[in-house]
Parts: C-alpha cells; sequence; structure tokens
C-alpha cells in the first residue's frame, strides 16, 4: 500500500492537490455547520428563507458546472478556471461580512458561489488529466484518495470552525473561510503547471463531449447516482430525529451515529480505491446498492440506537463507494471527457443533497419518521435496476465509438 500512495506522486501535480484538497475540506466544513445559524440570528429570517437561500445558490453552481464543462475539455485552461473559481469562492464567503440585506446577500452569493463550484470538477478533472498523461495504471485509487482528503478535511474543519466561532464570531469564521480560498487561488496560480492541449487531443474532447444528458447512456447514471445522493442526504436529516422522538436516543447518541460513520468512511474510501484494479466501478456501484438495501431495511425495523450504531459500517460503505468510487465510474463513461465526466457527478450530487435535504422533512412530517427510510429503501432499489441495465462502462466506449467512426 505504501508503495502505491509513494506512485501517486509521480502524477504531475498530484502533491499541489493533494493539499488543495484537504484545505477545500476544510473551508467548506469551516463554515458550513453554522450559516443556517448565521442567517437565522443574524438576519432574523425562517427556516424556510434559510432553506430557499441554500437551493438558490447550489443551483446556480450547477448551471455554472454545465456551461463550463464542455469548454473546459475543448481547450479552455482548466488553471484560470480553477483560480477564478477560488477566488470567486473567496469573495462569496467575505460578502456575508459585507452585505446585511437578505435580498442582495442572496443575488451576490449565487452569484460567487456559482462561478466557484466549477473549482472540484475542474481539478478532479485536471488530477485525471495528469494521471493519463503520467501514464498512471492506479487512476481509481488516484482520484479516490483525493476525496478522501476532502473527507477528512470535513472532520477537521467543524473543529476548527467551533474555535474560530468561540474566539471571534462569524466575522473570523468568514474571514477565516475566505483566506483559506485565497491560499488555494495563490497556490494554484505559483505551481501548477499550464497544461497545452494538443490539436489531437482537443479534437478527440470536443467528439466525446458531444455527449449530453440527453444520451441514455449517460442519463440514467446520472439519475441513479441523484437519488443515491438523495437518500444520503435524507438520512443526514431524519436519522438524528429518529433517533431521539422515536427510539428515545440520547443527544449523545447521535453524536455517536454521526461520529462512526465519518470515521469509517476514510479507511473504507481508501481500501476501495485499492480494489480499482480488480473490481471496476460499476460493479462497487451495484455492491454499494445492495449494502444500502441492507442498510435502510435495518433501519426500518430498528427498536434501539445501539442497532443505528452498528449499522453505520453499512452507511460509511455506502457512501464511500458513491463518493469515492462514483467518480471515477463517471470519468470511464467518459474517458476522453474529464471536465464534462466530473461535472455530471458533482451536479448529481448538488441536485440530489438539495432535493434530499429539502423533500426529508416534509416526508417525515407526512409520514413519520421510520417510513421515510422506506422510501429511501424503495429509491436505492430503483437506483439498483438503472445501474443494473447499465451495462459495463466498458460496453460504452464513447471514445472507441467516436474514433472508430
Amino acid at each position: 500500500m505504501y508503495k502505491r500512495f509513494k506512485n501517486l506522486f509521480s502524477i504531475k501535480g498530484y502533491s499541489l492537490f493533494i493539499i488543495c484538497m484537504l484545505l477545500v475540506g476544510i473551508g467548506i466544513s469551516i463554515t458550513l455547520p453554522y450559516l443556517s445559524l448565521f442567517l437565522t440570528e443574524d438576519f432574523g429570517i425562517s427556516a424556510g428563507a434559510v432553506g430557499i437561500f441554500m437551493a438558490v445558490s447550489s443551483l446556480s453552481g450547477v448551471l455554472v458546472n454545465s456551461f463550463i464543462a464542455k469548454r473546459s475539455d475543448n481547450g479552455m485552461d482548466r488553471k484560470w478556471i480553477i483560480i477564478t473559481a477560488m477566488l470567486s469562492s473567496s469573495l462569496g464567503y467575505a460578502s456575508y461580512l459585507v452585505f446585511h440585506n437578505y435580498f442582495i446577500l442572496l443575488i451576490v452569493v449565487t452569484f460567487f458561489n456559482g462561478l466557484g463550484a466549477a473549482a472540484m470538477p475542474q481539478m478532479y478533472a485536471y488530477a485525471k488529466e495528469s494521471a493519463d498523461v503520467s501514464k498512471s495504471d492506479d487512476k481509481t485509487f488516484a482520484m479516490s484518495t483525493l476525496r478522501t482528503l476532502v473527507s477528512l478535511g470535513f472532520l477537521i474543519g467543524p473543529l476548527c470552525g467551533t474555535l474560530i466561532l468561540a474566539v471571534i464570531g462569524y466575522k473570523g469564521l468568514f474571514l477565516g473561510t475566505s483566506v483559506i480560498y485565497l491560499i488555494i487561488a495563490s497556490l494554484v496560480f505559483l505551481f501548477l503547471q499550464k497544461r497545452s492541449t494538443a490539436p489531437s487531443d482537443i479534437k478527440k474532447q470536443k467528439k466525446s463531449g458531444s455527449y449530453t444528458l440527453k444520451d441514455r447512456q449517460i442519463r440514467q447514471p446520472f439519475i441513479a447516482f441523484i437519488f443515491l445522493f438523495m437518500v444520503n442526504a435524507i438520512n443526514g436529516v431524519i436519522t438524528p430525529l429518529f433517533i431521539v422522538n422515536d427510539l428515545q436516543g440520547t443527544h449523545t447518541e447521535v453524536g455517536l451515529v454521526v461520529s462512526v460513520c465519518a470515521g469509517l468512511e476514510i479507511p473504507i474510501m481508501l481500501v476501495l480505491g485499492s480494489l480499482g484494479k480488480k473490481v471496476s466501478n460499476h460493479t462497487l456501484m451495484i455492491y454499494g446498492c445492495c449494502i444500502a438495501v441492507i442498510y435502510f431495511i435495518i433501519l426500518s425495523v430498528s427498536a434501539h440506537s445501539w442497532q443505528l450504531i452498528a449499522a453505520q459500517l453499512l452507511q460509511a460503505t455506502f457512501v464511500a463507494i458513491i463518493m469515492g468510487n462514483g467518480l471515477s465510474y463517471f470519468t470511464d463513461l467518459l474517458p476522453d471527457s474529464p471536465g464534462l465526466a466530473t461535472t455530471i457527478y458533482y451536479n448529481g450530487s448538488i441536485i440530489g443533497r438539495l432535493i434530499g435535504s429539502l423533500s426529508g422533512g416534509f416526508i417525515a412530517q407526512f409520514a413519520g419518521f421510520r417510513h421515510v427510510y422506506w422510501i429511501c429503501l424503495a429509491l436505492v432499489v430503483f437506483s439498483f435496476f438503472i445501474l443494473w441495465r447499465t451495462r459495463e462502462y466498458g460496453e460504452i466506449k464513447l471514445s472507441t465509438k467516436h474514433t472508430s467512426t
């Protein structure tokens, strides 16, 4: 395993992206747990208005990602896309300190967050291209490791945010996050090499980039991933409420559920990434759905909090597969269009999380907490059949199909 980690650094720019991905995870998670509190406490708005704020700012990222995706695969310099996106994210977080009107803040943050959303897909796309140029034979492991660093950042960030909030308050929270994105932009500007794209590569990417969500081979997995991210978001919203209200559990048990799952995700992601040479990402997606089915069956019939805590091994494995290997799954589908592939994956995750976060509470209100898990189970089964019908990515071979015509 150590040798495989060491070999990853032969990929050009990989060491820089290790630092950047960790900082991105920290930057997002420093502010994320406290953003809704800031909006309700300082702006005095309702929870519904917070939901609208989150939804609009998230959807702007989907639109910008979709606009940039193909263009980035057709010769646009990814380095400057990443720098622009990081600077936009920095300005977006700084806007919370400047604007004190809800509607103005919504417009400004939506604009800057929309531009900033391109950073993650483009960094992954650059890393994928670097792995191709470096002729790495461990691409899935390389991508999963980068995704693991984002998760590691999510473990570090909330603790840092708590300390900053206690010492400086919200001003320090948003200023600190803004500075992190400025640091990332500076590192990319100083150390990331500008990659020139050969005319033949641009021609090949333009052909493969003609694939869109209108194509069934791409649309069906995209829908499946929306459902999978949706059930994961619903689980995150409902499970703490289910433990406290239905199982009469404690807040400590809620913390254990979250901590156990988060703690297990990182090593599982690394292990699954290391299996990239032996097990295809498509097969792992099928396994992930099966694991999720078992997980939601356990939750729907559970009677004690300890059962949910024990079941987090299944949840952590499911999340590790979908988040860690899901990205590689789409890059396998579109090997010559890494920008489009990573954008489709991230747009699916954004839409799924958004729908899940907004719908979970409404479903529980009318159907009850336990019945929400049966709905999640149905969505996972539906996703399973979609992915099952989407045969092994080797069948699609989009780039081969184009080069042969």
